[in-house]
């Protein structure tokens, strides 16, 4: 199975990094100044800004 990309509010962090917010719209508009995080392995994940939102790796690639 592969691993997972889009976390929620209370999931554990697979992997250290930095983590952004990503909505409903950040493939074609973006976000504008979305919340980025610093978390490591085995943290969780903090709440965002809105329900709609949920934590993308910085830098990784978006399915």
């Amino acid at each position: 199975m592969g691993e997972w990309t889009h976390f929620n509010e209370g999931d554990h962090v697979p992997n250290d990094g930095e983590y952004m917010e990503i909505g409903e719209n950040a493939f074609h508009m973006g976000i504008n100044n979305p919340k980025t995080v610093t978390l490591r392995k085995g943290d969780t994940f903090p709440a965002t800004s809105n329900h709609n939102r949920k934590w993308h790796k910085k830098g990784g690639k978006r399915m």
